[in-house]
């Protein structure tokens, strides 16, 4: 599972982790730098697509002292998915599941500190990551969220997912979005959930980072989520950053300002709200 040609930080080793959420298996790789009672960062990719496009922060945050984690969602992968699980099986919420059975198994180890927590998402994950800090409250000091995709519910009621249309009152037992085979489920889950208040009860940290040129998720989700915040709990940090002209998927320049936002954002002190 762990790329042979990976070149890891000074310090940190990285082997495949597998725990079960009932009767699936959820599969990733932990990089674990030196230590005990290491804090825990677990980090989420977005829909179609696996824990290979976001390893890379999961590296940077074991080289900054965190026990990371990234996985593939169960039945969230377009394609390699090392994780059990079917795409028509799949939703938001069974996400939000998944991410806490990895949480769950990650606490465990002998050498965590289950009272530091950051979760960290890219578009769908972020949206994950997001309803389950909510979920778990106190028990995750900080959140951080690339290109959140919180239009997933906005999109279910519209009837249109990316590539997919279908009538919001009678949505299909199945649809194609892209490559993948969707069930009636991973609209219907969704399609009653007011996003922002979904997300606002969450009491910690939040680095929301976003490009202004993203034509999937609108920017302006990540600005009225970073007001939700803010009016939810006024004395937490809420940092958004907006990166002019980056769009869906941070790359090159990009990609290295939201690294850096991220271990900075990770090594500051939590704040007191809530916590």
């Amino acid at each position: 599972m762990c790329q042979q040609q990976e070149t890891l930080p000074v310090g940190v080793t990285a082997a495949p982790f597998a725990c079960r959420r009932g009767a699936l298996t959820l599969r990733g790789v932990e990089y674990r730098p030196a230590g005990t009672a290491l804090p825990i960062a677990i980090v989420c990719h977005g829909f179609m697509q696996n824990l290979d496009t976001v390893r890379h922060y999961a590296r940077a945050l074991a080289g900054a002292g965190w026990l990371a984690y990234c996985f593939d969602f169960s039945g969230g992968c377009a394609e390699g998915c090392r994780s059990d699980g079917a795409t028509t099986d799949m939703s938001a919420l069974t996400e939000v599941e998944d991410l806490q059975a990895v949480l769950a198994w990650a606490a465990s180890r002998p050498y965590a500190d289950s009272g530091r927590v950051l979760l960290m998402g890219c578009s769908m994950g972020g949206f994950v990551s997001a309803l389950t800090a909510a979920k778990l409250g106190a028990r995750v000091q900080k959140l951080a969220l690339f290109y959140p995709a919180l239009c997933i519910p906005d999109d279910a009621r519209a009837g249109q997912m990316m590539s997919a249309r279908f009538d919001p009152h009678a949505i299909p037992e199945f649809f194609d979005c892209g490559p993948m085979r969707l069930s009636r489920r991973y609209a219907a889950d969704v399609i009653g959930i007011d996003p922002f208040a979904a997300i606002a009860p969450y009491p910690g940290d939040v680095l929301l980072v976003h490009g202004d040129a993203d034509d999937v998720v609108s920017v302006e989700y990540s600005r009225r989520a970073a007001a939700a915040y803010r009016a939810a709990a006024p004395a937490r940090t809420v940092a958004l950053h907006i990166l002019p002209g980056a769009g869906h998927g941070f790359m090159g320049r990009d990609d290295e300002t939201a690294r850096s936002l991220l271990l900075g954002f990770a090594a500051a002190p939590a704040s007191a709200s809530g916590l």
